[in-house]
């Protein structure tokens, strides 16, 4: 699919606007993860297979967005399926709990402004703000994959774990991760586009694996 360049938000970042930059992270309930031990080398190369095939998980976190004029934060509770997706959005935002979902081809966002519908989250986002972001691409970051749709530039560490991925004129550095299922999982992402600055640290990772 094709994904529309984002354009910067007006010097005030209006309190929608940082709900759906927020929302889209990139992302959730159940307890945190037993420590997992120290990373190794040949671990990502061994559960690559398994990681890909990852489509369903229930994710905790919170993010922060800063920019040269705002800076705000919200609670995450993201619950995503092969068919399915729902993000509830709690925070300082003065509108209480709001939910983007996306199925079938077809996305809403409600806020206490409203339910907006569109085709694909690129399009509502463009519809009611007038720029977009590659919201398709977010599920596979997460996890620590690059997206299919589009080139990107994977720089990896000393063990062979994702470190920082250059893709839609986003720059994503993996900083933690954390073992859940057996799997390496990204625990604080720092995601960058031009002076726009997201950080996300999930909590509890709960992915559900299909081992059949």
């Amino acid at each position: 699919m094709s994904f529309v360049t984002p354009r910067m938000p007006s010097p005030t970042v209006k309190p929608l606007i940082v709900l759906l930059i927020v929302a889209l992270l990139a992302g959730c309930a159940g307890r945190a993860p037993a420590p997992g031990g120290e990373r190794a080398s040949g671990q990502w190369s061994a559960q690559k297979d398994r990681l890909e095939a990852l489509d369903t998980w229930v994710l905790i976190g919170k993010a922060s967005l800063r920019t040269p004029e705002d800076a705000t934060s919200a609670n995450l509770d993201w619950n995503q399926t092969s068919h399915y997706y729902r993000l509830l959005i709690s925070g300082p935002f003065g509108s209480g709990r709001s939910t983007l979902e996306g199925r079938e081809g077809r996305f809403s966002l409600s806020t206490a402004e409203g339910r907006f519908e569109a085709e694909t989250p690129e399009a509502l986002m463009e519809e009611q703000l007038g720029w977009s972001l590659p919201v398709s691409s977010l599920s596979d970051w997460i996890r620590g994959l690059p997206a299919e749709q589009s080139e990107h530039r994977l720089e990896k560490d000393a063990l062979g774990f994702p470190a920082t991925l250059h893709q839609d004129g986003w720059t994503i550095d993996y900083r933690d991760w954390m073992r859940v299922e057996g799997l390496w999982l990204p625990r604080r992402l720092v995601m960058e586009y031009d002076e726009l600055r997201v950080v996300l640290v999930v909590t509890d990772w709960q992915p559900q694996l299909d081992e059949d």
